[in-house]
């Protein structure tokens, strides 16, 4: 089993609640799939190297890791020069939910890149594990209604109308908020 773990930059620090759902995979000894930025995906590189597991793999924009504190194996992920900005690393991200599983992700109610995550597994038909730290609760998500009755609890003007965004993109979801 792969597991993609994801959550925003802004958080450079998780819960014990977050910490024991990251330990079950570990003794699970599933894969854990983790990109390379500041935020959570550090903090969960910091927490797998302190419990010394190996069974992590770095994906990174271009092979340039950013980040790689258990010097684990870098899965390149190939963009093209003309992309920019939060496409060029959701195409990271995108390849990380193609391959995984299931999906684990943190999200603060505002990152719009988690969020994307969380869509496109979804989209996917992977069931995504979130923790939602507004009210520190655990959803499983499994569509995109499950997203959407997750942004209801959301005040973000910004990431519902991202969501919105996002579904336009795909011809065949249209789900108004």
């Amino acid at each position: 089993m792969k597991v993609f773990i994801a959550g925003p930059r802004a958080m450079s620090i998780l819960n014990s609640e977050a910490l024991k759902r990251i330990d079950n995979i570990i003794n699970e000894q599933f894969t854990i799939l983790v990109g390379d930025a500041a935020g959570v995906d550090k903090a969960v590189q910091n927490h797998c190297s302190k419990k010394q597991y190996r069974n992590v793999k770095i994906y990174a924009s271009n092979g340039k890791a950013r980040n790689n504190i258990g010097q684990w194996e870098v899965i390149s992920i190939q963009i093209e020069n003309h992309i920019k900005g939060f496409d060029f690393y959701a195409a990271k991200d995108l390849a990380m939910a193609n391959e995984a599983d299931y999906g684990f992700m943190v999200w603060n109610g505002k990152s719009k890149g988690t969020l994307n995550n969380i869509i496109n597994l979804t989209l996917l038909n992977k069931k995504v594990l979130v923790y939602y730290t507004p009210d520190k609760e655990f959803y499983v998500l499994k569509s995109i209604d499950d997203v959407k009755e997750l942004l209801g609890k959301n005040d973000d003007v910004t990431a519902k109308q991202f969501f919105i965004d996002q579904l336009s993109k795909n011809n065949n979801i249209t789900l108004p908020l």
